[in-house]
Order: C-alpha cells, then sequence, then structure tokens
C-alpha cells in the first residue's frame, strides 16, 4: 500500500511541473528553543487567516493534495497520512504554515505547501474546502485492549484542551482528534512527547511527559474511536 501512495504522490508532482524543482525545507526555532511560543503568528498566516475562504476554489486547488490525502480527505490509515476532512480550517492553515516556516518537519509535505506552489489565499481555500468535508467514520484504529485506561488520561490531560468529544478550539487552533487515524495520533503523540514535533504546544508536551509507550498508545486508540456530532 505505501508503494501504491508513494507512486501516486510522486505522479502528482511530475503533473506539477512548478513542484518538480525540490527546495530544502527551512528550519525555523522551535519547542526545543528557549523562550519558544507555540501560537506566534506570521505574515502569510495572517493572510490565510484573514483571507474570505472559498471553498469552491478549495476543492480546485486541493487536486495537489488528493494524491496522498484522498479526493475525501480521509488520508491513509496505515501510511501515516492524515485524515483532514472535517478539521478545523484555522487549523489546517497553521499546519501548513509552520512546515511552509520550518516549524513543524515535514520534508515529504513541504514540497506541496511552498509559496511557490500555493498561495496563502489558496491554503485557506483549502482548509474551508476541507473543513466543509464530512468526517469518514472508517478511520484506523488501535486494538482497543486498553481504551478504558485511554479514556482515563484523555479526560484528565487532553480534555481541557481537545474537548470531551475530541472537538477540538477552531479559535485556539487546537486540532480535533475524534476521527483522525490511530498510527497518526500515536506518532504525533509520541513525538510531541519527545519534543519532536517541534511546533508543539508546551502545555501538551508537559502533560505527556511521564506517558510510556503503552500510555501513548491506549489515549490514541481512545482519541480515534471519538466523534464530534454533526461531522458525519
Amino acid at each position: 500500500m505505501k508503494h501504491t501512495l508513494l507512486a501516486l504522490c510522486l505522479s502528482t508532482l511530475i503533473a506539477q511541473p512548478a513542484v518538480a524543482e525540490f527546495h530544502n525545507q527551512p528550519h525555523a526555532a522551535g519547542i526545543e528553543t528557549y523562550g519558544y511560543q507555540w501560537n506566534t503568528p506570521d505574515q502569510d498566516m495572517n493572510r490565510a487567516l484573514a483571507h474570505p475562504a472559498d471553498a469552491k476554489k478549495g476543492e480546485a486547488a486541493y487536486k495537489i493534495c488528493k494524491g496522498c490525502h484522498k479526493a475525501d480527505g480521509s488520508g491513509l490509515a496505515d501510511a501515516d497520512y492524515p485524515q483532514l476532512a472535517g478539521q478545523h480550517a484555522s487549523v489546517i492553515i497553521k499546519q501548513i504554515m509552520d512546515i511552509r516556516a520550518g516549524r513543524r518537519d515535514n520534508p515529504r509535505m513541504y514540497p506541496f505547501s511552498g509559496d511557490w506552489i500555493v498561495s496563502a489565499e489558496e491554503i485557506a481555500d483549502i482548509a474551508a474546502y476541507l473543513n466543509a468535508l464530512p468526517t469518514p467514520g472508517s478511520n484506523g484504529k488501535g486494538n482497543g485492549y486498553n481504551l478504558a485506561h485511554g479514556k482515563a488520561l484523555y479526560e484528565k490531560d487532553c480534555a481541557t484542551c481537545h474537548g470531551k468529544s475530541g472537538e477540538g478550539d477552531a479559535g485556539k487552533f487546537i486540532p480535533m482528534v475524534a476521527g483522525q487515524h490511530f498510527i497518526y495520533l500515536k506518532r504525533e503523540t509520541r513525538e510531541s512527547r519527545d519534543q519532536g514535533r517541534r511546533n508543539a504546544s508546551p502545555e501538551m508536551v508537559k502533560a505527556l511527559k511521564s506517558y510510556t509507550d503503552a500510555d501513548v498508545e491506549a489515549v490514541s486508540d481512545y482519541m480515534a474511536r471519538l466523534s464530534v456530532a454533526g461531522k458525519r
């Protein structure tokens, strides 16, 4: 499956001449830096957030994303590509801008998000389109063995920010975790704990500091099974 996905991504690259010239992702200050502030806006991000987004235009611009995130925004459960359908537009904008500026390391995504490929306004349009899509109910889940433990961890450490149902908070750029793929949630939670996700919230990193790998797996499995009313 991963080989098929790689072929799809490469075919997208070939179909987009401007993308064929690869650029090295920049490396901006992240959580490893003293005095790091989680949500420092930049000019591009401000432009995208201020843009009166057009989901119709976003649907057309989204064609560059389909190879990895699929036409319905459902991503790929076993290849670490996140499910984006229904996600808050502000969260999508922030994450793309963080990748673009080098605050979040993602060399696979960077060639598709650079300003030589999409403008800040187009990113806002794409985010609006994705937000309007229904969240698929067929996301990847874990083995379900430790859901009670995962629920306890989530309610203690995560629900305050991500919401009781995993709905997130658009105004605070906190992602909806409900309906997200288990493997993706596990990877990002582990990387946030270990400060490998350099644009992570310091509060979240602090909350995850004592988590074992088993804790990460349990809470990720629980989050993957949450659902938000009206999103499906």
